[in-house]
């Protein structure tokens, strides 16, 4: 056998392989939970309430609830792909310092939530949340937040519905387009089993949008949420950009601190770039 010869087949063998985990295990890339016992104790600085919705197929979803005496409104927030709540439960306290009431859910296999995930079931989930929020506050007060892969289910969420806001914090504009731009060798659009098309839901998206993304993102590339950006049809519309920020440190940012209050508050110029 010709050296060459066994280099095309070394190739072969490694790119099929590749491939094949890519196909079998992108469940399990894509979704990072971490199990929680039932009879985990939350502890948080802020007051909150632990709450479990059951689904329409009999599972169950374990959320904290932050509340305030005299809330300016309610966030409801979706997490990225890693953790539960004993993380992000820390992460989301920061708008309940700020004197907004927090949601924020646990989806299923996460922390102590029940069921295996489906993109569809991920949608049909934050509805379940949503209408929880606006059974207990007026749709006028709802601010939708979603972070990294939680940015497209809740984009999904506010196309559907009406909240007054829409924050997303490091967004993309396709999980296909991401994917692509890590594994340009592999058939993506062929194999990717989850679609999230954040691009297509925006364009339904009524209320105000603000984006925040970092210019130094290892994760989700900026230019992905710029695209998102265009997509988006409402002219009360802005795209924060983060020079420096990566995927998980907006936050510690300058820019990122002065502009929260403002966007929270919907105080926006309308379709502008701030950089």
């Amino acid at each position: 056998m010709s050296r060459l010869k066994k280099v095309l087949i070394t190739t072969f063998i490694t790119y099929s392989s590749g491939l094949g985990i890519l196909f079998f295990f992108q469940h399990k890339i894509i979704f990072q939970p971490k199990p929680l016992p039932i009879n985990y104790i939350y502890q948080f600085d802020h007051p909150f309430e632990e709450l479990f919705l059951k689904t329409e197929d009999g599972e169950h979803l374990n959320a904290i609830h932050f509340k305030n005496k005299d809330p300016k409104g309610v966030i409801l927030y979706f997490h990225g792909n890693k953790g539960n709540l004993s993380r992000w439960g820390e992460i989301s306290s920061f708008f309940a310092k700020k004197q907004y009431d927090v949601v924020v859910m646990d989806y299923r296999s996460y922390g102590k939530s029940t069921g295996t995930i489906t993109e569809e079931k991920l949608y049909k989930d934050a509805q379940l949340f949503y209408d929880y929020v606006v059974a207990n506050y007026k749709e006028h007060q709802v601010i939708v937040y979603g972070r990294s892969l939680g940015t497209s289910i809740a984009t999904k969420i506010s196309s559907i519905n009406n909240p007054a806001n829409l924050i997303l914090e490091t967004p993309f504009n396709t999980m296909e387009e991401v994917t692509s731009h890590w594994l340009p060798i592999f058939p993506i659009k062929s194999i990717l089993r989850y679609k999230f098309p954040s691009n297509k839901f925006i364009k339904a998206v009524k209320c105000p949008v603000t984006i925040y993304h970092g210019t130094d993102d290892g994760v989700v590339p900026y230019g992905s949420g710029k695209r998102l950006f265009e997509n988006i049809q409402t002219s009360n519309k802005r795209m924060i950009t983060i020079g420096g920020g990566s995927h998980n440190d907006l936050i510690k940012f300058k820019k990122y601190i002065n502009t929260i209050d403002q966007v929270l508050c919907k105080k926006k110029s309308k379709n502008s770039m701030s950089h």
